[in-house]
C-alpha cells in the first residue's frame, strides 16, 4: 500500500514519469526499499483506473508524464492522517524463527549470537551511512529510523536470552 501512496506523494510534488518516480522513491527511502521499475508503472496504471493520477502526453521521448487528480491529493492526505495499524506491518522472521527454536527445543543461543552478529554489522552500517548522508532530511528520517530498528533489536535479544535463562523449559535444551 505504501507505494501507491508514496508515489502519490512524489506526484504532489509536479507532475513526473514513471523514471523519476522510481529514483525519487529510492532517493527519498534511502534506498532501503528498492523499486522495480514494472511496479511503478503497474501502480501508475491502478492509480490511474481510479482516478489519482491522469496521465499527460508523451514527451519527445515517449514518457508519458503523470499528474495528480484532487481525488489523488484527497487520498495522500488521508494516507498521512492515518496512523499506520502494528497489525498492518509484515510479521517478523526472526520473532517468529525464535518461537520454532524453543519450540523444537533447540539450543536457542546460537540463534541470538548470529543474529547479534548480524545486526551489529548492520547498526555500523547504518551509522557509517547516515554520518556519509548528504541526501537531506527524508533519507536522514529513513536511516535514523533503521538505526533505532537494529538497536531495539538488539535489546530484545538481550531480553530473549534473559527470559530464555530462567526458563526450566529452555535450559533443559541447553545442558
Amino acid at each position: 500500500m505504501a507505494i501507491r501512496q508514496g508515489l502519490l506523494a512524489l506526484l504532489s510534488q509536479g507532475p513526473r514519469y514513471g523514471y523519476q518516480l522510481r529514483a525519487e522513491f529510492e532517493a527519498s527511502t534511502g534506498a532501503s526499499w528498492p523499486l522495480n521499475i514494472g511496479q511503478v508503472y503497474t501502480t501508475l496504471s491502478r492509480l490511474e483506473r481510479d482516478g489519482l493520477v491522469s496521465p499527460g502526453e508523451q514527451d519527445e521521448q515517449g514518457r508519458v508524464v503523470y499528474a495528480i487528480t484532487e481525488a489523488g491529493r484527497a487520498e495522500m492526505e488521508r494516507w498521512f492522517g492515518t496512523p499506520v495499524a502494528q497489525a498492518d506491518r509484515p510479521r517478523d522472521e526472526l520473532v517468529i524463527k525464535l518461537a520454532m527454536a524453543v519450540t523444537a527445543r533447540a539450543d536457542v543461543r546460537p540463534v541470538i549470537q548470529a543474529q547479534r552478529t548480524a545486526t551489529m554489522r548492520t547498526l555500523q552500517e547504518l551509522t557509517r551511512a547516515k554520518r556519509a548522508n548528504d541526501g537531506g532530511p527524508a533519507q536522514r528520517l529513513v536511516l535514523d529510523s533503521m538505526i533505532f530498528q537494529a538497536e531495539a533489536e538488539q535489546r530484545w535479544l538481550d531480553h530473549c536470552e534473559a527470559v530464555l535463562a530462567a526458563s526450566p523449559h529452555t535450559q533443559e535444551t541447553q545442558q
